[in-house]
């Protein structure tokens, strides 16, 4: 298969990774209608094309919470990232390390911090959410700091789980859920000795270092579904901003209000996402949620986005729209199923040519330029592609 893109991946994904897995990441909530409004709101946002403005020192390097980065993306943090590939979060933070951008992992993940942070040269980023089980949210932060994780993304759009129909169509979930996940695992040979076999243990790392014992799948969906907690309000994350010494970026905000609060709060920053659609359907795409979050609270706080993100034309539509800079989940995990570090490196550098060609012929030097004079009409082009 010729690659050439992130859809590519995901074709190479699909192909080769045990349908309950290709599922699992590719699908949203209910009927997935913000899932396809991210993507397709994003993608009709229109660039203004400019000509002629010798742009021989193209600059795509910025700087946010005090890192260098090479340009204005990190890997957002995907649980489960470990049976993508064997041991995978480990893949795709090297990857991203090679790239000097971010990599965050997930509370959820299959390799622990402790295995992680040895493999890379520059911080990680380090994700959490509210859980009931404050024990366990104390020991992963005491945790991550020890191991010198810099940032804190604080996930806080999942006080109840999303119906996520596919799970249980796909062998995530549902009745015989553990028999039809083998039998798929046989039918894909390469995953099941590479990941299956060989990318041994199946357990969710920062989960089994607090319990104590190995955890699986059974225990993802259990552990997770009896820990999320409802109740969570911006009281409940004022003891993590008092622990917490470095940067705390609140991952979830679609309302120019809930950013304010993250302002008055003391956030470093905000994500603006809809979870990639997989929480609550209906809800706005991040690239409508956007602008006026932005002109909510830009200059006060860190602006970063996230849900839709394809390709590098999406990064430069986002930063035009408002952002700092941008995550992408889906992306990077299907270029790492289909190829491990190979495929997310890949994926990263034609993020980067993508960007290249974007900020060029829109007459964007740096980042810093790349504002809404480099979309058609700013205003009405927004309007037009959200309606």
């Amino acid at each position: 298969m010729i690659i050439s893109s992130s859809n590519d991946y995901r074709a190479a994904a699909e192909s080769r990774l045990p349908p309950f897995l290709f599922h699992y990441i590719d699908g949203g909530a209910y009927a997935e209608y913000t899932l396809k409004r991210n993507v397709e709101d994003l993608s009709k946002i229109a660039l203004r094309q400019r000509v002629l403005n010798d742009m021989s020192q193209l600059d795509l390097s910025t700087e946010i919470f005090g890192e260098k980065l090479s340009m204005p993306l990190a890997l957002s943090p995907v649980g489960l990232t470990g049976m993508y590939a064997r041991r995978g979060e480990v893949q795709a933070a090297v990857a991203a390390d090679k790239k000097n951008i971010p990599f965050t992992l997930s509370t959820v993940s299959v390799c622990p911090i402790e295995e992680v942070v040895p493999a890379i040269q520059r911080p990680m980023w380090f994700q959490l959410y509210v859980l009931r089980d404050r024990g366990f949210m104390r020991n992963a932060l005491e945790r991550a700091k020890a191991a010198g994780c810099t940032t804190l993304v604080f996930t806080v759009d999942m006080p109840v789980p999303g119906a996520r129909y596919r799970d249980a169509h796909s062998g995530m979930s549902g009745p015989n859920a553990a028999m039809r996940r083998y039998l798929q695992a046989f039918a894909h040979p390469h995953w099941a000795l590479n990941v299956g076999l060989l990318g041994r243990p199946h357990d969710l790392g920062n989960i089994s270092k607090y319990l104590g014992k190995p955890t699986g799948l059974e225990d993802y969906i259990g552990w997770l579904g009896s820990n999320f907690d409802p109740s969570i309000s911006w009281k409940d994350l004022e003891w993590i901003r008092e622990f917490w010494d470095g940067p705390m970026v609140i991952k979830g905000i679609l309302d120019p209000e809930d950013a304010k609060d993250a302002v008055r709060f003391g956030a470093d920053g905000i994500v603006v996402s809809n979870h990639g659609g997989r929480q609550l359907d209906g809800v706005m795409s991040s690239a409508r949620a956007l602008p006026p979050i932005a002109d909510a609270v830009k200059g006060d706080i860190k602006i970063l986005a996230d849900s839709g993100i394809r390709n590098g034309l999406d990064v430069v539509r986002m930063i035009a729209l408002g952002a700092d800079l941008c995550m992408i989940g889906r992306a990077f995990v299907y270029a790492l199923g289909a190829a491990g570090q190979a495929g997310v490196s890949n994926l990263l550098d034609l993020f980067d040519k993508e960007m290249r060609v974007a900020m060029t012929l829109t007459g964007a030097k740096r980042i810093t330029d790349i504002t809404p004079d480099c979309l058609v009409r700013y205003e009405q082009a927004v309007q037009n592609a959200m309606e």
